[in-house]
């Protein structure tokens, strides 16, 4: 199954794309550090886990080198794999390769990722640069990144499209009192070429049966253009507590738009424990080419049925705890954190119909697809 089957930023919201910075000044390098994660999502038919292990070390008092693997193994027996297909499993390995270069109140960020699974490859180059005003208390960001996507198809092994992907970041953090921060970030993204899924279908009603439907391979536009603005602002409490707000607005050539609310709070317990819990609600509208039932084949020139792209409303609620160890007693070790977080999410489809469900339904009145999916992510990190 392509990648684009995966949990992408934008649609689907089930990716924040900007996180919040804490108030602390930009121009520093990240500190010589191993992080050990292991994430698993399982919902909605699908199970996707796997490790990542970061390394970054310091190679002088102004660069710094980062090496980063991730695996992705995936089960898939969704809604939509077994609608027209079966169950499959598949692993996406990424390596990436990162360098950061401190210029007086500045960073320089390089990096490279390689991404690639049985049916799709993907290579990404990114250049970021952070630059600091008024004693650190204004930092502005801007980033570029270009990636270049292969997309192949099981089976059949001369099939082979592109897609080019660009990616453009300008970001901005202001430091309002000691005890508060405000951020907004704008990001465009643009892609071209081949946007679709090779295996994914579309129905139409079937001209011969009104009681039945047909499938036929869906069509995208080659190009597609995404907005994304977010404002967030953190604010620490005077009793070792912190909370933190955020609205992103999303909107995207193909017809979508996209609002995000999240709420989040952090406490903490003593010196080494802190909890933390957030809440967040996403909603979008559906694509202009999208049905979940179109009236006959090649109704339009553009035809998809991919639920990611429908009309959908999601709640996330989320709870961790971090336990943190400065100045250990293990050798050559400064600083360990150990965080478990989970996440529940539920999702409910405006306009796409479970044609799975059990019962004698004529086509286009099934039941309206929902699910729900948990997140576990439970990582080490060791500073030194």
């Amino acid at each position: 199954m392509a990648a684009t089957d995966r949990l992408r930023p934008g649609v689907g919201g089930l990716t924040v794309l900007l996180s919040m910075a804490s108030p602390v000044p930009a121009a520093t390098l990240p500190v010589d550090n191993v992080d050990v994660l292991y994430h698993r999502y399982d919902g909605g038919g699908m199970v996707i886990d796997g490790p990542s292990v970061l390394v970054r070390k310091s190679a002088g008092p102004q660069v710094s080198l980062t090496g980063q693997y991730y695996v992705d193994s995936v089960s898939a027996a969704s809604v939509d794999v077994l609608a027209t297909a079966s169950p499959y499993t598949e692993e996406r390995t990424e390596y990436s390769l990162g360098v950061d270069y401190l210029h007086e109140d500045a960073v320089l960020s390089l990096g490279f990722t390689d991404s690639s699974e049985n049916d799709y490859d993907a290579k990404t180059v990114h250049i970021a640069v952070s630059q600091e005003f008024f004693g650190g208390l204004s930092t502005v960001t801007m980033g570029y990144a270009n990636g270049w996507d292969e997309v192949g198809m099981v089976g059949n092994d001369g099939f082979r499209e592109d897609a080019d992907r660009r990616n453009y970041r300008l970001g901005f953090s202001q430091v309002l009192t000691r005890n508060s921060l405000l951020g907004l970030d704008l990001e465009v993204i643009t892609d071209e070429g081949y946007l679709e899924n090779p295996y994914r279908q579309n129905r139409y009603l079937d001209p011969g049966d009104a009681t039945a439907y047909l499938y036929q391979p869906e069509r995208y536009p080659d190009s597609r253009t995404s907005t994304a603005v977010a404002l967030r602002g953190l604010y620490y409490l005077p009793y070792r507590a912190s909370v933190r707000g955020e609205y992103r607005y999303f909107t995207d050539s193909w017809g979508i738009e996209a609002h995000t609310v999240e709420l989040a709070y952090v406490h903490g317990l003593n010196a080494r424990w802190s909890l933390e819990g957030s809440l967040r609600y996403y909603t979008q509208d559906a694509a202009d080419f999208y049905a979940d039932l179109f009236p006959y084949e090649n109704s339009q020139t553009y035809l998809a049925r991919d639920k990611e792209l429908s009309a959908l409303s999601g709640t996330t609620i989320a709870t961790g705890a971090v336990y943190e160890w400065k100045q250990t007693a293990i050798p050559g070790i400064q600083r360990l954190q150990f965080s478990l977080l989970v996440d529940w999410l539920s999702f409910d489809y405006d306009n796409f119909r479970d044609v799975t469900a059990r019962g004698d339904y004529l086509p286009g009145e099934e039941p309206l697809y929902s699910f729900d999916a948990w997140v576990t992510r439970a990582s080490l990190i060791l500073e030194y």
